[in-house]
This record gives C-alpha cells, structure tokens and sequence, in this order.
C-alpha cells in the first residue's frame, strides 16, 4: 500500500528546463528554467509558479476524519474548521520528526464528500504502528492506525499534483484564472475548492503564497493558465531559496534521524504542545515546559569566495570539534551562498565556524537574526526559582 512516486513532470518538457543534480531530493520536477536568480526575484518582488508535483498526496474521508487525525499526528485538529488548514508531523516513540505534512480542509466543491487533504515529501518512510517495528511508507502506517474509526486514507498522488505560486503578485494571477483567492487578509492556511482545485494560503515560503492541489492530467495546462496569468516559471531552486531565507526546514535534508520539532521551529505551527494522545507527545511536552532543546536551526551565510560549497550533511566545527550539521545549501539571488543547519545550543552566535568536508571546506557565520528567541517553560521557571538543578 505504498504511496505512489509519479513520474518525471511533464513540465520538464518544456524549454529551458533543466532537471535537477543527481540525487537531489527534488528530482522529479524542474530545478530551473535557466535563469535561477531572475525566477528567485519573480518569487520575491512579483509571481512565480512552481512545479512541486513530485509530493504524495494523501485523502482522509469519512465521518472520523477529524477525530481520528487528532490522534495520529502532532497538530490540534479535531475542531479544524472547513475553510482552514495547517501543518502537522508524524514522530516516534522519542518525539523524532519522521513525517512532515501540510493540511488543507475545503469546503467541499459541488457533491464531492469532505475530505482532509494532506500533501508530504516524496518517500517518507515512518516507524511501524506494530511492535514489529521496522519503518513503512506514510499512507501503509496511517492506515494501520485506522482500526475501528469510521475513515478511509486514499493514496491521492496519481490525481492530485502540487503547483506553489509565490510573490506579491500571487493573488491577482490567482484570480485572473477564475480561482478563489480569500481577501487579502485571509489567514494562514485558509483552504478553498473551485474548478477541481484545492487552493490553500500559505506563509511560506513567502507571505501570501499559495499551494494549488490541481487534477494531475491537467497538470500542465493549470502551469499554462499561471503562466499566462501573469507567474513567471520557476523551479525547486526559487522556491528552496525563499524557503531557506525563512528559515523554513525540509524534512531530510534540515533534519536527521535525531531530530525533534523544538529544534526546527516546528513547535506551534506543526506541533501542539497541550494536546496529548500521539506518538512522541510525551518529548514534546517535557522539552518544552522543563528542558531545552539540544540542538538549534540556523542560517549561515557561507563564504562565497571560493567556487566550493559544503553539501547536506557536512558537519559544521568550531576549533576543530563537529558541533553540528549542513541541511540546505542554496545560491540566493541577494544573499548569496547560505545554509540552513543544526548547530548545538552551546555554539555562540559570533563564532568562526567551517563546514564541509575535504577540498569544499569553507568560512560559516551564523546570521544573529537567525537565532530562535529563548524559550523559558513553566516547569524551568519553577526549577530555577527554587534553584534546582
């Protein structure tokens, strides 16, 4: 019952595309269309459209589909009001991430039956329900957690493909094809269904930024449509710089196997922290209101003057001791070469740091703004009051 990978996009058809690196965590979709900064800038300053159509999607129907996703994942959603959406994760039994997903909850558009729709990187694996253990694709372990309730997970990927559209000017190519928008204000997450598309608001990578769940066989001529719109073709590189510069982490590549929501700011947006009854709640529960996380993501600004570049999971050292990890490393069209990467608490924010390995070993430095502001818990304010320790 794997989900299944679809195959190359059909956008990589279209000229100039250019796929991307061997093993790159986005294959499947253009890297770029051979102008990686100018499509960074249509991101940023005006509208771009990116094919994002390599992600699993994944249907929840039936009358406990709210119930029953509370339970399951990490997000508060057993009141998730139609119209709305949001993020959520799948962890272990140690509060790990091991599955990143976005939700979008529509009305339904005409007679189709209600449906929470959640779209994932491709070939996420998560441990087994079982005590058998061992790991198993996304959609075989929610399934295996359906047991009585009234619900049905359908694999969703051959249908369904994800266009982001990105910029200031998203709104207004969304409303030229005749989708529905929300006002300008809307919140984030706000979902809407028109003309056999899911529309969902985001925050990110942009503010105002929208992900579209269009039928995958129409697929190019919903990339024409934004395209004639007014967004410009971008590729996985526009949209993994804006990503980056918002501090935003990719499942596998920002994160490792001993990675948990505290320390990639997905506390709060992806992670409730006083809801209990998923796998992994009882970490997230104590890091947050006793502890500290032992790790932090932050970005670094890389130096650029050499033509080397650390790659994902290269360490990161300070006076010759590993004290953390690479994750996304990207040319930005203003900041130039920067990465996202995990670094221990105890690493000051001013210090000379290297990444990479071997002959693309390169200077680091941890933009101050970066840095996640402290979180003080209840539970640590009562121990430092009575000094406990």
């Amino acid at each position: 019952m794997g989900t299944r990978r679809p195959v190359n996009s059909p956008n990589l058809t279209r000229p100039r595309a250019v796929e991307p690196p061997d093993d790159h965590p986005e294959a499947g979709v253009p890297w770029h269309f051979g102008d990686p900064f100018a499509e960074q800038r249509a991101a940023a300053r005006s509208a771009a459209v990116v094919d994002r159509s390599h992600r699993q999607v994944l249907a929840v129907r039936g009358d406990d589909r709210l119930s029953w996703l509370h339970l399951v994942i990490s997000q508060h959603v057993s009141e998730l009001p139609m119209g709305s959406g949001t993020e959520a994760l799948v962890l272990d039994a140690h509060g790990r991430i091991e599955a990143h997903m976005t939700l979008a909850y529509p009305e339904p558009d005409g007679d189709e039956e209600p449906a929470v729709w959640l779209d994932a990187d491709p070939g996420v694996q998560v441990t087994n329900a079982l005590p058998k253990g061992g790991k198993q694709p996304l959609l075989e372990y929610l399934d295996a957690m359906r047991f009585w309730s009234k619900v049905t997970i359908t694999d969703a990927t051959a249908e369904r493909a994800v266009l982001s559209v990105l910029g200031p000017d998203a709104r207004d190519v969304l409303a030229k094809t005749g989708l529905p928008t929300g006002t300008a204000d809307a919140q984030d997450y706000a979902s809407a269904a028109a003309r056999g598309v899911v529309v969902r608001r985001m925050p990110w990578p942009g503010r105002g930024s929208y992900d579209l769940l269009v039928p995958r066989d129409e697929l190019v001529e919903w990339f024409d449509r934004l395209v004639e719109a007014g967004a410009r073709p971008a590729g996985s590189w526009a949209f993994d710089a804006l990503r980056v510069e918002a501090l935003r982490p990719r499942l596998g590549v920002d994160t490792d196997e001993r990675a948990i929501p505290h320390e990639v700011n997905w506390i709060g947006t992806a992670a409730h922290v006083a809801k209990g009854c998923y796998r992994g709640q009882e970490t997230v529960a104590k890091v947050h209101n006793v502890g500290r996380p032992p790790r932090r993501m932050v970005l670094l600004h890389l130096d650029g003057s050499i033509d080397v570049l650390p790659e994902t999971g290269d360490p990161v050292v300070l006076d010759g001791r590993t004290v953390g990890r690479v994750g996304t490393v990207i040319q930005h069209h203003e900041l130039g070469p920067i990465a996202l990467a995990l670094v221990k608490r105890s690493v000051p924010t001013d210090a000379e740091l290297l990444t990479g390995v071997d002959d693309r070993v390169v200077q680091a430095a941890i933009d101050p703004d970066s840095e996640p502001g402290e979180h003080v818990g209840p539970g640590r304010r009562t121990l430092e009051r009575f000094k406990i320790r």
